[in-house]
């Protein structure tokens, strides 16, 4: 088994010559092999156990049989408290879930704290089964049914080629000793009715059947890796980045909810909210969904994705004298007079406005349906809807341009687009106001 350990770890580079190793030993079979794998190997790590309190007793059992081994081996052991039912009653998630999250935060934190390399964990072939079985009756697509995989990240997974069988073989002929957990046999949790009830079962069916399914998951993964590649060539060909906004013609969508679904899905967009954006694409022109972090647009043409900013107020009072950078529209305020060598600055993040016209104070909002300005340029006023037809605007710069507004409702300047005629400076004007917009990375 030991050959077969190292073999697995070479293929996959999991673990490279000076690494810095984080092991999680619960005391459990599987992680007291992988520990004495790993001392066979010759390679240094430390150790890391997680008390949930979950098991009275037994828990604390765990907890002074990690020590004891990592004394007994010289090993540094790191422990940590947690109180997962409460954790799992405040975010509304199940027992497993609260363990599971609490388990990895504290191992990457952990991992980051000390400057190692990776996290190693126990899981192995058949924990690949009951994955499997979990993702399938979930409902679950290709990137749920190929399983765990070597490596995610600064997670390693030496074992995931060993079944349960060959872990409790090579314990009993090495003389190992391990922790039980009694739980591993009730029917409670869905992964130990796959575990004692369903697995069982499924082998059966037909001799090495699980042998079929740890290739068919093999299989599984190697086409995700393909189908991963193609679609990030896809979207590279289909997405257009323009003002900080992704935006996807509609046609690639058409018959396709799996496209918008990978698309969406990387931004926090869940199952149910793109079978509603789908639905709607042609009907609901100018409806916004949102994620925690960004927000999609459906356009006429087009769908329009754009991160949610943390500043989403409709509207900014601002006070003129006080020159200042206001989040996130980045703008700067000035006066000052007009001269001689004065020359007007036609950039569209500048706006030079006759100060004398002007009634304060000012306030940026998000434009309103039926608001008309005087487009720089023009004779008389323009509804600013036909303004953004004229400009092609999307219907997300629609919902996200700002206008600066004269106390007397007045639009002075449609930010970074065009001033209004009427307070434009002219031979006449005197004192001048300056809004100019200011990138945000600068």
């Amino acid at each position: 088994m030991l050959d077969q350990f190292q073999l697995y770890i070479n293929r996959y580079n999991l673990i490279a010559e000076g690494d810095k190793l984080i092991l999680a030993l619960s005391g459990g079979i599987d992680s007291m092999v992988l520990a004495d794998l790993l001392q066979k190997a010759k390679v240094e790590f430390v150790a890391a156990h997680c008390n949930f309190h979950l098991r009275g007793s037994e828990s604390d059992g765990d907890d002074w049989f990690v020590r004891k081994f990592a004394e007994k081996h010289g090993i540094q052991c790191f422990v940590k408290h947690f109180e997962t039912e409460k954790y799992a009653a405040k975010y509304g998630i199940s027992i497993e879930m609260a363990a599971r999250d609490l388990r990895y935060a504290w191992f990457e934190e952990l991992q980051q704290q000390l400057g190692y390399d990776k996290i190693v964990v126990a899981h192995h072939a058949d924990d690949q089964a009951e994955t499997f079985f979990i993702n399938l009756l979930r409902g679950a697509g290709l990137r749920g049914l190929k399983g765990m995989q070597p490596q995610n990240g600064v997670i390693i997974r030496p074992l995931l080629w060993a079944s349960r069988e060959q872990i409790r073989k090579y314990a009993v002929e090495n003389h190992i000793t391990w922790r039980e957990d009694h739980t591993n046999v009730e029917t409670v949790y869905l992964r130990n009715r796959i575990r004692n009830q369903l697995l069982p079962v499924f082998d059966e069916l037909q001799p090495e059947a699980r042998q079929g399914l740890y290739k068919t998951l093999e299989h599984l993964a190697s086409e995700n890796e393909l189908y991963r590649a193609l679609l990030k060539e896809k979207m590279e060909q289909i997405v257009v980045n323009q003002d900080g906004c992704q935006i996807i013609d509609k046609q690639y969508f058409v018959n396709n909810f799996q496209l918008l679904f990978e698309w969406l899905r990387q931004f926090g967009f869940n199952t149910e909210q793109c079978h509603f954006i789908h639905e709607a694409m042609n009907v609901g022109i100018g409806n916004h969904y949102d994620s925690k972090t960004h927000r999609l647009v459906i356009g006429r043409d087009d769908l329009q994705l754009s991160e949610i900013k943390e500043d989403t107020s409709d509207e900014v009072a601002i006070q003129i004298g006080e020159e200042e950078i206001l989040s996130p529209l980045h703008l700067c305020f000035s006066k000052f007079e007009k001269n001689a060598d004065f020359v007007i600055d036609k950039s569209p993040e500048v706006a030079q406005l006759d100060f004398d016209k002007i009634q304060f104070p000012l306030t940026l909002r998000h434009w309103q349906h039926g608001d008309r300005f005087h487009p720089l340029g023009l004779k008389g006023s323009k509804l600013l809807s036909d303004f953004f037809v004229d400009q092609k605007f999307t219907e997300w710069q629609k919902q996200n341009v700002w206008l600066l507004v004269s106390a007397d409702g007045d639009i002075l300047w449609v930010v970074g687009w065009r001033v209004d005629d009427r307070f434009k400076v002219t031979k006449s004007t005197k004192s001048i106001f300056l809004c100019r917009q200011i990138q945000a990375d600068r």
